[in-house]
């Protein structure tokens, strides 16, 4: 990471924002969008929060959940304590770990992903790694999802990005792709929303 991109993080607005509001990342911003957009989230409601470092989603759920709700950040990589957020750490392709969590957790209403693959700069490669973490994902949100759920993901466009919104419109009564004004404009992300979890 060199000169260039350090000045170019500080004059991104939205990584400007996160750190005058005490986000952990400017990503932060992006679920705040879609939330705003689709209405995703509760106050009072459940939800799970995959590939959670370093904690911006799970600090803005946090806050649409509110008191009485419940937010569990799973990720490989540890995350610093974000109060009345349960942190858990592994790796949610060790089906030993996994099998404990969707134990531990139970059933909630929302299931978030952010999850993204090591970036190897081959397009074709990083979007098959990126709709793989994104099935993933799927898979868990059918495992605990309660009936009319909400699911969001991010997936890189590319050739399996149709193939892949069709397994979550089989499972979910409306679905959307939408790209957050937050994302940056050079980056191939999309996200994936599902409502209405047909359990």
């Amino acid at each position: 990471m060199g000169k260039a991109w350090v000045k170019s993080r500080k004059r991104d607005q939205f990584y400007r924002e996160a750190k005058a509001q005490g986000y952990r990342s400017r990503a932060a911003f992006k679920l705040i969008q879609i939330d705003a957009r689709y209405d995703l989230i509760y106050e009072g409601d459940a939800v799970i929060d995959l590939g959670a470092a370093p904690g911006g989603w799970a600090q803005v759920a946090r806050e649409l959940v509110g008191d009485h709700g419940r937010v569990v950040a799973v990720d490989r990589v540890g995350i610093r304590a974000i109060e009345g957020v349960e942190a858990s750490r592994g790796d949610v392709a060790d089906q030993e770990f996994l099998d404990a969590l969707v134990a531990a957790v139970g059933k909630v209403d929302v299931v978030i992903s952010d999850m993204s693959p090591r970036l190897s700069g081959t397009k074709s490669l990083d979007h098959a790694r990126s709709v793989e973490l994104s099935q993933r994902a799927l898979g868990i949100a059918f495992r605990v999802l309660k009936p009319h759920g909400n699911f969001v993901c991010k997936v890189f466009q590319g050739d399996l990005f149709e193939s892949f919104r069709e397994e979550v419109t089989r499972r979910f009564k409306t679905v959307a792709a939408y790209t957050p004004e937050a994302s940056r404009k050079e980056s191939r992300e999309i996200y994936i929303v599902g409502k209405g979890f047909r359990a």
